[in-house]
């Protein structure tokens, strides 16, 4: 008899039928989602330094190819989960992917060499895949539209909060065992199964706090065919498909900020001086200082885009982003003055984009087929993390570490220009009554 009921959280007004238990659920998975995918990079370069002592040299590369194999595998895989989670289960696909990222970090510190670590990265895939794809599809489905955004700014916030959690507290943990007298190796693997345990930890959570199934429409379901063609079919709009362009240097900043940052700050403070554990430590806070910028920001983007035409917003975004990009030309060292007012540039840069790109794709995408749209979304966001860690890995190793940051700035000056074409040329996509109640 509550079907028709609309609950609250905060600002935030939910879908019909979504309870406020499946709300804060969905809250604490967002808080999870982030912060346990991007600890893999802090852990992996303590690996490479502490547990194989691979040579800094190829590092850069190694980090790049290790990304790029995983890209590969989501990009393979990201239509087929949309399709899962559109006909079988949102909770089903996302505690499993919870379970497949445990599963990694129980493994990852067991590698006995680099080799190894790519094929444990095929599970990682797996793991993001279904996390990625079931937290952007459910994000779409539990707000009413007109707080999306709002939801979206929720989301960016506890994000950025799970990855300054994670990636700071485990982060910090090897250098915090190494001074209890635990050897680098053994810090290492302890580490990473608490990783692990917290993996568990959203995979229950999700089980039974969102809701089963999937949504109910009165509509005809489309066929399995139709929902895997229409992620692409969707293009045809200019504004679904700007949406893909902006998911794709959106993950690819995210993936260049968790990978590149913390192996530069790593790197630099190993040249200082540093141990391995506390060059991880502190290449890693040069991250989480990013991360608290853009949690800090979040808030303040997400009302924003509320109150603008979502092409607009995304327009103004892509300067932000570019300026904390190109910006890095100018700081020589990580450790050097100034360096705070950089690495904040970079978290608001990065996050803007991420809460426009969703925000934009979460109006334009049909109801009844948002897990293939969303799924064709993840892909060009995963199209992104390939090529442009595959292409910055190399340069950071061949040329500067900064220049990772440089190929995603030129990018971002690419769609800001691309945006306003967009904005002058195509139209928003009128809102249904459908849409208006369901989200």
């Amino acid at each position: 008899m509550h079907a028709a009921t609309q609950y609250r959280i905060g600002p935030v007004v939910l879908a019909a039928g979504v309870s406020r238990w499946n709300g804060y659920t969905f809250l604490l998975s967002a808080f999870l989602s982030i912060g346990l995918m991007t600890f893999i990079t802090a852990g992996q370069t303590y690996i490479l330094n502490a547990h194989l002592g691979v040579s800094e040299a190829v590092q850069g590369t190694i980090t790049g190819d290790l990304v790029l194999l995983t890209e590969v595998i989501t990009l393979l895989l990201f239509i087929p989960a949309g399709v899962l989670i559109d006909r079988i289960s949102r909770r089903g696909v996302f505690a499993f992917g919870f379970l497949m990222l445990g599963a990694t970090y129980l493994v990852y510190p067991l590698a006995p060499s680099v080799e190894w670590l790519f094929a444990f990265r095929v599970i990682y895939a797996l793991g993001v895949v279904a996390v990625a794809g079931a937290l952007s599809t459910v994000l779409v489905d539990y707000p009413i539209e007109r707080s999306r955004g709002k939801l979206v700014a929720m989301v960016g916030v506890l994000s950025g909060l799970g990855v300054v959690v994670m990636n700071q507290g485990f982060g910090s943990l090897p250098d915090l065992l190494t001074l209890r007298g635990f050897g680098a190796v053994e810090a290492g693997m302890l580490t990473h199964f608490g990783v692990a345990g917290m993996c568990v930890v959203g995979a229950l959570a999700v089980r039974f706090g969102l809701q089963a199934g999937v949504p109910v429409h009165h509509e005809a379901r489309p066929t399995v065919r139709t929902l895997f063609l229409s992620g692409f079919a969707q293009a045809r709009n200019p504004r679904v498909l700007l949406a893909y362009a902006a998911a794709f240097v959106a993950r690819g900043d995210q993936s260049i900020n968790a990978a590149f940052l913390i192996l530069w700050g790593t790197l630099a403070g190993r040249a200082a001086g540093m141990d391995n554990a506390e060059a991880v430590m502190n290449g890693t806070l040069i991250f989480v200082i990013a991360q608290i910028a853009a949690l800090l920001w979040a808030p303040v983007m997400g009302p924003i885009l509320d109150r603008m035409d979502r092409v607009t917003g995304l327009a103004i975004c892509m300067v932000l982003a570019a300026v904390g990009n190109l910006a890095l030309m100018l700081l020589d060292d990580p450790y050097g003055d100034y360096r705070l007012v950089f690495f904040i540039l970079q978290g608001i840069g990065q996050i803007s984009v991420f809460l426009a790109a969703q925000s934009l794709i979460g109006q334009e995408a049909p109801q009844s087929q948002r897990g293939s749209v969303l799924g064709a979304f993840n892909i060009s966001g995963a199209v992104g993390i390939l090529i442009i860690t595959a292409v910055g890995g190399r340069l950071f190793d061949a040329v500067d570490p900064r220049a990772p940051f440089v190929v995603v700035g030129s990018i971002n000056v690419l769609l800001f220009f691309a945006s306003l074409y967009v904005r002058l040329r195509a139209a928003p996509r009128p809102l249904t009554a459908t849409a208006v109640a369901g989200g």
